[in-house]
Order: structure tokens, then sequence, then C-alpha cells
């Protein structure tokens, strides 16, 4: 017997369970995505799906409709990306320049403080910010009191920004290069004024893909330690999982598990902070480093690919994230639309600028006038809610 027909007798039952409110196993995740091993799978359009696709995605769509009801929401945003020096050279980035290199830079606080205040003057209630791992970015010989300056310059002029940032990767090399622990480079951060995390540097929560793809990176572990401990102490986070590479079904539903769990051990200790929403983020190889574009062998996002994951991620994870994201910077614009009819109940921020996925060969842009994300959810006959970061 197929893959396929396994997946046709099965189907009924692990969807009707789904819909009843359970909790799907992996390897039941996993017989959700054995249509993307099929050969022909990602020739297909979105006008011939095959009948159990259109199942899980009907699943998908309405377990969301139960979750979080139909109003699609959006944040109105700037990314600030304040360098690209890094110390690091993931084989999927094209952001990154090494100190000297052509095309690198490092904003100053004047240059963030004028980005945060066009911000503001555009409606933004949140900055998100971000940067590579710069050796020379101290206060002193250290590390942490220079990302507690950037804080603490934003929030003094705009204390009625959030501050959406520093990945757990930068918590790590702040932590590694001060001589601290993660507990006290969280509080630090919470306590000056950051008012979440960013659930990026995930990519795939495998080592087995992270030594390939990113294996100067922190490893799974340590980015599930991390992310425990802010929401232990107060500081909640989002979750992306970068899929569409060299990872395997198996390890994109791992993955999935170890959020899951994570999300579980928050609520089952009652910490004060929790995931707060589910991003995927195809991988785009345009202008990405040779060897891994040539592994992967194709530039942009498989879009079928990439809506089957979005369907089955709402179905494993909606009872405990309920709140799932596209990438529109990663699908255009259109893309992120049809990912609102698999799960997805939020289409993301305007950003207003865009530098990681961009200076990969992005299509999708780099910034979204509020008004064009509003009328992309009216024309799926849905309403539309400006939301805060945390939902």
């Amino acid at each position: 017997m197929t893959t396929l027909n396994l997946i046709n007798q099965n189907l009924e039952t692990i969807l009707n369970s789904a819909l009843e409110g359970d909790n799907l196993s992996p390897k039941e995740a996993l017989l959700l995505l054995s249509p993307t091993t099929e050969s022909n799978f990602s020739k297909l359009t979105l006008t011939k799906l095959p009948p159990e696709v259109t199942a899980i995605k009907k699943t998908a769509d309405k377990l969301r409709q139960q979750q979080v009801g139909d109003t699609i929401t959006y944040v109105i945003n700037r990314n600030i990306n304040f360098t690209n020096i890094c110390e690091q050279h993931c084989s999927f980035c094209a952001f990154r320049r090494g100190e000297g290199d052509a095309g690198a830079f490092w904003l100053d606080t004047e240059q963030i403080l004028a980005k945060a205040n066009d911000a503001v003057e555009r409606g933004a209630t949140e900055i998100c910010m971000q940067g590579g791992l710069n050796l020379q970015a101290k206060v002193a010989g250290k590390s942490l009191p220079y990302y507690l300056q950037l804080v603490k310059g934003i929030k003094n002029e705009f204390p009625q920004l959030h501050l959406h940032a520093f990945s757990p990767q930068e918590v790590q090399f702040i932590a590694r290069e001060d001589g601290v622990s993660y507990e006290y480079v969280i509080a630090a951060f919470r306590d000056a004024g950051v008012g979440s995390m960013p659930g990026t540097a995930a990519e795939v929560l495998d080592d087995a893909v992270r030594r390939v793809i990113c294996p100067e990176k922190i490893d799974t572990a340590t980015w599930l330690e991390i992310v425990g401990t802010a929401h232990r102490l107060g500081m909640p986070t989002t979750s992306t999982m970068l899929c569409g590479h060299i990872e395997t079904p198996e390890q994109q539903i791992l993955h999935l598990e170890r959020l899951r769990v994570l999300q579980q051990t928050a609520i089952e200790k009652d910490y004060p902070a929790r995931i707060t929403e589910f991003i995927l983020l195809p991988f785009v190889g345009q202008e990405a480093p040779a060897p891994l574009r040539r592994r992967v062998g194709r530039y942009q996002p498989v879009l079928l690919d990439v809506l089957l994951l979005t369907a089955v991620s709402r179905i494993f994870l909606g009872n405990w994230i309920i709140n799932h994201q596209p990438s529109w910077v990663k699908l255009g614009l259109d893309g992120a639309k049809e990912a609102l009819n698999w799960g997805c109940n939020d289409i993301g921020g305007t950003l207003m600028e865009e530098h990681i996925t961009t200076m990969a060969g992005a299509v999708g842009g780099t910034c979204m006038e509020v008004e064009t994300l509003q009328e992309a959810i009216k024309s799926l006959g849905r309403n539309y809610q400006q939301r805060d970061t945390v939902y």
C-alpha cells in the first residue's frame, strides 16, 4: 500500500479527532504531510488539489475558526536590523557581512532613534529589533550594556512602543561574551523595557539539520532552554520554523512537537508568559550562499508545500498556540493571503523595512501599507483588526 493510499484510509479518523479537540500524535501529523513526499505534489495547482489535501485544508480552516474566530489581525510595526556584521556563517544567510566587507553596516543610536521616530509617526505600536552577532558591539568591553543602551534609548524617547527584540541566539551570544547566565540577560532585558522575544534562530529544532545549515548557532536544547527561561521570567516569545530546504517531513513534525511541549510546559507550570504565535518562514535561496542553494535546487518557496505545512501546523499546534501567521515577505502578499485559508489568522506586520529575507532574494517586498493589508483581508470576505504584539 502506498503512503498516499494509507493517508486516504486514515485521513477521516485523524481529522475528525482533531476537530473534536484531540491532540494529534507526531505519527498522525506525519501522515498528513505524506502528500509532499509524492513526486508530483509540488507540480499540482491550487485549483486541482487532491481530495485528501482539500480535507486537510478545510480542517485547518475550521479549527482556526473554532480556536480564534474569523477576524484576521495585523500589527503596525517597524523592523530595525541594527547591524549585519556577524561572527557566524549560516549556510542559508545572505544578510551577514564580516567587519569591513562591502555592504556591512552598523547603525548608531541616532540612526536607530530616527527609524523609531518615523515608525511612531506612521502609527507603529511595535519595534522589532534584531541584528548580527557583532563582536565589537560592546560598552566598556561588555556586550550586555551595549544592548541595554539600545533598549533604553528607544524606551526613553518612545515609552509607548513595545520592543520585540533579541533572539535566543543573541541572548546566548551576550551571555557567552559577558560570562553571565541566560536568566541574567533575559531579566536585564525585561527590566529595561523589552516586551517580548522573537522566536527566531529556531530554524529547524533538530541538530542533524542544524549541523548542516547553521553549525555555529545554538543547538536545539539551548534554544529550548532560553525560550523556556524567558517564559518563566515573564517574557512572551514567538515561535518560528525555517522550512523548505534540507529538512524532512519527520524533522518538521519533530520541530512542531518540541514547540508544543515547550508551550505545554509553560502552561502546566503556570509561567507568566507563553508563546504568542507560530510563523512558518520558507527558505528563500535566490542570493543564499551557493552550497545550500545548489543542494536545495530552487530559489523560491514552493507555495503548495508551505500551505500544506501551514495547515498541519494549525492542526498539530492549534490547541496550544492559537495564533498562526504567514510571511508575506517570503510568500508575497498573494501567497500570504492564501495561507489565511489554510489555518492562519494573522497577516503579520507592516515591517516598514526588512533586510534579512530581502537580501536573500525574496520577492514579497520590504514594507506593507496598513491599507494594503486591510484590503487583502477584506478581499477574503473577512473582517480585519489591528492588534498589539502579544495579541
